[in-house]
Protein backbone atom coordinates (compact mmCIF):
# COMPACT_ATOMS: atom_id res chain seq x y z
CA UNK A 1 0.00 0.00 0.00
CA UNK A 2 1.24 3.48 -1.08
CA UNK A 3 2.49 5.91 1.75
CA UNK A 4 -0.20 8.60 2.74
CA UNK A 5 0.83 11.97 1.61
CA UNK A 6 1.09 15.13 4.08
CA UNK A 7 -1.83 16.10 2.86
CA UNK A 8 -4.23 12.93 3.16
CA UNK A 9 -2.57 12.59 6.47
CA UNK A 10 -4.00 15.78 7.56
CA UNK A 11 -7.26 15.06 5.90
CA UNK A 12 -7.50 12.31 8.34
CA UNK A 13 -6.90 14.04 11.37
CA UNK A 14 -8.67 17.07 10.61
CA UNK A 15 -11.29 16.54 8.28
CA UNK A 16 -14.88 14.55 9.72
CA UNK A 17 -16.34 11.76 7.89
CA UNK A 18 -19.93 10.84 9.04
CA UNK A 19 -20.65 7.23 9.82
CA UNK A 20 -23.18 5.98 7.11
CA UNK A 21 -24.97 2.47 8.17
CA UNK A 22 -24.18 1.89 3.94
CA UNK A 23 -20.54 1.12 4.63
CA UNK A 24 -21.16 -1.15 7.61
CA UNK A 25 -20.91 -4.75 6.95
CA UNK A 26 -23.99 -6.77 6.27
CA UNK A 27 -25.03 -7.72 10.17
CA UNK A 28 -24.87 -4.04 11.33
CA UNK A 29 -27.20 -3.24 8.04
CA UNK A 30 -29.53 -6.19 9.42
CA UNK A 31 -29.64 -4.29 13.01
CA UNK A 32 -30.64 -1.20 11.25
CA UNK A 33 -33.53 -2.82 8.86
CA UNK A 34 -34.47 -4.53 11.93
CA UNK A 35 -34.57 -1.15 14.25
CA UNK A 36 -36.78 0.09 10.56
CA UNK A 37 -39.15 -2.28 11.08
CA UNK A 38 -40.24 -1.32 14.58
CA UNK A 39 -39.67 2.32 13.79
CA UNK A 40 -42.21 2.19 10.88
CA UNK A 41 -45.00 0.43 13.06
CA UNK A 42 -44.75 3.45 15.66
CA UNK A 43 -44.82 6.17 13.07
CA UNK A 44 -48.29 4.30 11.35
CA UNK A 45 -49.53 3.55 14.87
CA UNK A 46 -48.70 7.24 16.69
CA UNK A 47 -49.63 10.37 13.95
CA UNK A 48 -51.03 12.51 16.80
CA UNK A 49 -50.00 13.16 19.82
CA UNK A 50 -52.41 11.79 21.88
CA UNK A 51 -52.15 8.42 19.59
CA UNK A 52 -47.97 8.60 20.51
CA UNK A 53 -48.71 8.91 24.29
CA UNK A 54 -51.09 5.91 23.91
CA UNK A 55 -48.27 3.81 22.45
CA UNK A 56 -45.52 5.55 24.54
CA UNK A 57 -47.39 4.06 27.79
CA UNK A 58 -47.45 0.85 26.46
CA UNK A 59 -43.57 0.35 24.95
CA UNK A 60 -43.10 2.20 29.02
CA UNK A 61 -45.43 -0.93 30.23
CA UNK A 62 -43.41 -3.49 28.75
CA UNK A 63 -40.19 -2.38 29.60
CA UNK A 64 -41.15 -2.07 33.59
CA UNK A 65 -42.27 1.37 34.15
CA UNK A 66 -44.99 1.92 36.64
CA UNK A 67 -47.15 5.05 36.56
CA UNK A 68 -46.05 6.95 39.00
CA UNK A 69 -47.90 8.22 42.28
CA UNK A 70 -46.73 11.18 44.23
CA UNK A 71 -47.23 10.64 47.33
CA UNK A 72 -45.18 7.13 47.26
CA UNK A 73 -41.56 7.19 47.98
CA UNK A 74 -39.37 5.17 45.16
CA UNK A 75 -35.96 3.16 45.80
CA UNK A 76 -33.27 3.51 43.63
CA UNK A 77 -33.39 1.60 40.47
CA UNK A 78 -37.84 2.18 39.93
CA UNK A 79 -39.11 2.93 36.66
CA UNK A 80 -42.33 5.45 36.58
CA UNK A 81 -43.81 7.21 34.41
CA UNK A 82 -46.11 10.06 34.35
CA UNK A 83 -48.83 11.45 31.37
CA UNK A 84 -49.96 14.94 31.31
CA UNK A 85 -52.87 15.18 29.48
CA UNK A 86 -53.13 12.47 27.55
CA UNK A 87 -50.35 14.51 25.08
CA UNK A 88 -47.05 14.81 26.73
CA UNK A 89 -44.65 11.75 28.35
CA UNK A 90 -42.52 11.60 31.04
CA UNK A 91 -40.62 8.49 32.59
CA UNK A 92 -37.71 8.11 34.94
CA UNK A 93 -35.16 5.88 36.66
CA UNK A 94 -34.69 7.04 40.09
CA UNK A 95 -30.99 7.44 40.36
CA UNK A 96 -28.55 6.18 43.04
CA UNK A 97 -27.32 10.13 43.61
CA UNK A 98 -29.11 13.26 44.88
CA UNK A 99 -30.47 14.89 41.98
CA UNK A 100 -28.28 18.29 43.61
CA UNK A 101 -25.32 15.71 41.70
CA UNK A 102 -27.16 15.86 38.31
CA UNK A 103 -29.46 13.65 36.22
CA UNK A 104 -29.40 12.61 32.97
CA UNK A 105 -32.33 14.00 30.23
CA UNK A 106 -33.32 13.00 27.01
CA UNK A 107 -36.24 14.82 25.56
CA UNK A 108 -38.52 14.42 22.25
CA UNK A 109 -41.14 16.03 20.95
CA UNK A 110 -44.32 14.57 19.76
CA UNK A 111 -46.16 16.78 17.87
CA UNK A 112 -45.75 16.95 14.16
CA UNK A 113 -46.84 19.69 11.79
CA UNK A 114 -50.65 19.51 10.30
CA UNK A 115 -53.89 20.84 10.00
CA UNK A 116 -56.59 21.14 12.91
CA UNK A 117 -60.45 21.64 12.89
CA UNK A 118 -61.75 25.14 13.73
CA UNK A 119 -64.01 24.85 16.53
CA UNK A 120 -67.42 25.42 13.97
CA UNK A 121 -65.73 23.49 10.64
CA UNK A 122 -68.50 22.09 9.14
CA UNK A 123 -69.53 24.12 5.91
CA UNK A 124 -71.41 23.46 2.62
CA UNK A 125 -70.27 25.17 -0.90
CA UNK A 126 -71.25 24.58 -4.09
CA UNK A 127 -73.03 21.12 -3.50
CA UNK A 128 -70.43 19.70 -1.60
CA UNK A 129 -69.30 19.93 2.45
CA UNK A 130 -66.20 20.79 4.23
CA UNK A 131 -63.59 20.78 6.98
CA UNK A 132 -62.82 24.40 7.70
CA UNK A 133 -58.91 23.91 8.96
CA UNK A 134 -56.15 26.17 10.33
CA UNK A 135 -52.80 24.75 10.00
CA UNK A 136 -50.08 23.96 13.18
CA UNK A 137 -46.32 23.96 12.71
CA UNK A 138 -44.49 24.97 9.66
CA UNK A 139 -46.25 22.97 6.66
CA UNK A 140 -45.62 23.85 3.23
CA UNK A 141 -48.76 24.46 2.22
CA UNK A 142 -48.98 23.24 -1.33
CA UNK A 143 -47.75 19.58 -0.47
CA UNK A 144 -51.19 18.85 1.05
CA UNK A 145 -53.49 19.76 -1.84
CA UNK A 146 -54.60 15.85 -3.75
CA UNK A 147 -53.32 13.71 -1.51
CA UNK A 148 -55.04 11.14 0.35
CA UNK A 149 -56.00 12.67 3.89
CA UNK A 150 -56.95 11.08 6.94
CA UNK A 151 -58.61 11.98 10.23
CA UNK A 152 -57.79 11.47 13.81
CA UNK A 153 -59.34 13.03 17.11
CA UNK A 154 -61.60 12.84 19.66
CA UNK A 155 -65.16 13.79 20.12
CA UNK A 156 -66.35 15.24 23.85
CA UNK A 157 -70.20 14.31 23.68
CA UNK A 158 -73.03 17.04 25.56
CA UNK A 159 -73.10 13.97 28.27
CA UNK A 160 -69.11 13.93 28.98
CA UNK A 161 -68.46 10.47 27.36
CA UNK A 162 -66.01 10.84 24.53
CA UNK A 163 -64.75 8.77 21.17
CA UNK A 164 -61.43 8.65 19.74
CA UNK A 165 -61.72 7.77 15.85
CA UNK A 166 -59.36 7.51 13.22
CA UNK A 167 -61.00 7.67 9.43
CA UNK A 168 -58.23 7.08 6.42
CA UNK A 169 -55.80 4.86 7.95
CA UNK A 170 -57.44 1.44 7.03
CA UNK A 171 -57.54 0.26 3.28
CA UNK A 172 -61.06 -0.15 3.68
CA UNK A 173 -61.96 3.77 5.19
CA UNK A 174 -62.54 6.40 2.97
CA UNK A 175 -59.97 8.90 2.58
CA UNK A 176 -60.35 13.27 2.50
CA UNK A 177 -58.24 15.50 0.47
CA UNK A 178 -57.80 19.07 -0.46
CA UNK A 179 -59.00 20.14 -3.65
CA UNK A 180 -56.95 22.04 -6.41
CA UNK A 181 -56.96 23.77 -9.66
CA UNK A 182 -56.47 22.04 -13.15
CA UNK A 183 -53.62 23.45 -14.79
CA UNK A 184 -55.49 24.96 -17.13
CA UNK A 185 -57.46 26.58 -14.79
CA UNK A 186 -55.11 27.90 -12.46
CA UNK A 187 -52.72 30.32 -14.79
CA UNK A 188 -53.67 33.14 -11.84
CA UNK A 189 -52.37 30.69 -9.13
CA UNK A 190 -49.47 29.66 -11.20
CA UNK A 191 -48.30 33.61 -10.53
CA UNK A 192 -48.61 32.75 -6.99
CA UNK A 193 -44.81 32.78 -5.21
CA UNK A 194 -44.12 28.64 -3.85
CA UNK A 195 -45.53 29.65 -0.11
CA UNK A 196 -48.95 30.64 -1.65
CA UNK A 197 -49.44 28.35 -4.00
CA UNK A 198 -52.32 27.13 -1.34
CA UNK A 199 -53.56 29.77 0.84
CA UNK A 200 -54.14 29.30 4.51
CA UNK A 201 -57.53 29.92 3.91
CA UNK A 202 -57.37 27.49 0.95
CA UNK A 203 -56.62 24.40 2.79
CA UNK A 204 -60.21 23.29 3.59
CA UNK A 205 -60.90 19.24 3.27
CA UNK A 206 -63.57 18.09 0.97
CA UNK A 207 -65.60 14.86 3.10
CA UNK A 208 -68.66 14.68 0.93
CA UNK A 209 -70.69 15.52 -2.03
CA UNK A 210 -74.04 13.45 -1.20
CA UNK A 211 -77.47 14.47 -0.30
CA UNK A 212 -80.38 13.38 1.99
CA UNK A 213 -82.96 12.04 0.03
CA UNK A 214 -85.55 14.89 0.78
CA UNK A 215 -85.88 17.80 -1.49
CA UNK A 216 -85.85 21.56 -0.40
CA UNK A 217 -84.15 21.06 2.67
CA UNK A 218 -81.46 23.72 3.57
CA UNK A 219 -77.67 22.40 2.91
CA UNK A 220 -78.46 19.03 2.28
CA UNK A 221 -74.85 17.89 1.98
CA UNK A 222 -73.75 19.05 5.59
CA UNK A 223 -77.05 17.49 7.08
CA UNK A 224 -76.15 14.34 4.90
CA UNK A 225 -72.64 14.57 6.25
CA UNK A 226 -73.96 15.28 10.53
CA UNK A 227 -76.50 12.72 10.00
CA UNK A 228 -73.98 9.78 8.55
CA UNK A 229 -71.35 11.03 11.75
CA UNK A 230 -74.64 10.84 14.42
CA UNK A 231 -75.43 7.40 13.06
CA UNK A 232 -71.33 6.15 13.76
CA UNK A 233 -70.47 8.31 16.51
CA UNK A 234 -73.47 9.67 18.00
CA UNK A 235 -72.18 13.58 17.80
CA UNK A 236 -73.95 16.86 16.59
CA UNK A 237 -72.70 19.73 15.24
CA UNK A 238 -72.36 21.18 18.30
CA UNK A 239 -70.07 18.64 19.75
CA UNK A 240 -67.19 20.01 16.91
CA UNK A 241 -66.77 22.78 19.67
CA UNK A 242 -65.68 20.01 22.23
CA UNK A 243 -63.65 18.35 19.69
CA UNK A 244 -59.76 17.28 18.92
CA UNK A 245 -59.74 16.55 15.52
CA UNK A 246 -56.46 16.72 13.18
CA UNK A 247 -56.03 16.00 9.93
CA UNK A 248 -52.90 14.08 8.46
CA UNK A 249 -51.48 12.16 5.35
CA UNK A 250 -52.99 9.20 5.23
CA UNK A 251 -49.80 6.98 3.77
CA UNK A 252 -48.56 4.04 5.80
CA UNK A 253 -44.77 4.50 6.94
CA UNK A 254 -43.22 2.74 3.64
CA UNK A 255 -39.76 1.59 2.19
CA UNK A 256 -37.75 3.89 0.38
CA UNK A 257 -35.51 2.86 -2.81
CA UNK A 258 -34.60 -0.37 -4.87
CA UNK A 259 -32.48 -1.41 -1.59
CA UNK A 260 -35.20 -0.35 0.87
CA UNK A 261 -32.34 1.22 2.80
CA UNK A 262 -34.73 4.73 3.26
CA UNK A 263 -38.19 5.17 4.92
CA UNK A 264 -40.50 7.53 3.95
CA UNK A 265 -43.33 8.49 6.86
CA UNK A 266 -45.40 11.63 8.16
CA UNK A 267 -44.08 12.85 11.52
CA UNK A 268 -40.12 11.82 11.02
CA UNK A 269 -39.79 15.39 13.24
CA UNK A 270 -39.29 14.45 15.68
CA UNK A 271 -40.85 10.97 16.29
CA UNK A 272 -37.75 9.47 15.53
CA UNK A 273 -36.49 10.97 18.71
CA UNK A 274 -39.15 9.84 20.48
CA UNK A 275 -39.07 5.93 19.20
CA UNK A 276 -35.17 6.11 19.48
CA UNK A 277 -35.70 7.70 23.61
CA UNK A 278 -38.64 5.05 24.15
CA UNK A 279 -36.52 1.90 23.04
CA UNK A 280 -33.38 2.83 24.79
CA UNK A 281 -34.91 3.22 28.28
Amino acid sequence: MAEKTPNQQLAEKLLYKPAYVADKDADVKQKAHDFAEGYKKFMDSAKTEREAAVVSEQMLLAAGYKAFEPKKAYAPGEKVYFIQENKAVVAATIGQKPYEEGFRLVIAHIDCPRLDLRPNPLYESDHMSYFRTHYYGGIRKYQWATIPLAIHGVFTRADGSSVNFAIGEDENDPVFCITDLLPHLGAEQNERKLSEGIKGEELNVLIGSDTVEEEDVKEAVKLNTLILLNQKYGITERDFTRAEIEVVPAAKARDVGFDRSMIGAYGHDDRVDTYLSLIHI
